[in-house]
């Protein structure tokens, strides 16, 4: 993985199926570096839209990708409690100090509460016909949900608590750096 090591910077950009950006995230502090992982952290990461727009987040998150599987996680932490953001999308690849990965709409949404919703089915469905996702992709897109849901429902990985907060005192402390 391009001799990257555990405190190095890089950025995210994220594309839709017909290969153009939909949105950058200026940081992504390494965390952890994994055989088939990487996890990440942020905070206050400036993020660009598609359409030249952008904002700061507000909050620290830790960041989940995969090289094997179709989803990724971000654990927000925020003021009022610990909220998940999981998109349905390509395994990560990393090229040039930016990790890269494909999103297909579908999203989890989780809250502090343990409750979740999955959020832009209409979306998907119409980015699904007008940019063609084979029958392939879409059995390929929705069994990862499914996988996903299985693991919130048993708080596993990155929905484990202690998980997100041994990585968030590990940013805390490369940040101090």
């Amino acid at each position: 993985m391009n001799n990257f090591k555990v405190g190095d910077r890089l950025t995210i950009n994220c594309y839709k199926h017909n290969g153009k950006i939909h949105r950058s995230w200026d940081e992504a502090t390494i965390l952890e570096i994994g055989e088939d992982y990487l996890v990440c952290a942020n905070n206050k990461a400036k993020v660009t839209e598609n359409d030249g727009r952008s904002y700061y987040t507000n909050e620290p998150a830790i960041i989940f990708f995969y090289k094997n599987k179709w989803y990724n996680v971000i654990a927000q932490l925020k003021s009022h409690g610990l909220f998940y953001y999981c998109n349905i999308a390509t395994p990560y690849v990393i090229d040039e100090n930016i990790i890269k990965y494909i999103d297909y709409d579908l999203d989890l949404r989780v809250f502090p509460d343990g409750g979740f919703r999955v959020l832009d089915r209409n979306e998907y469905k119409y980015h699904k016909k007008i940019m063609h996702y084979s029958d392939d992709l879409d059995l390929v897109l929705r069994s990862e949900l499914s996988n996903l849901i299985e693991l919130k429902r048993k708080d596993k990985g990155p929905f484990d608590k202690k998980t997100i907060d041994k990585y968030y005192q590990i940013y805390k402390e490369l940040q101090k750096k």
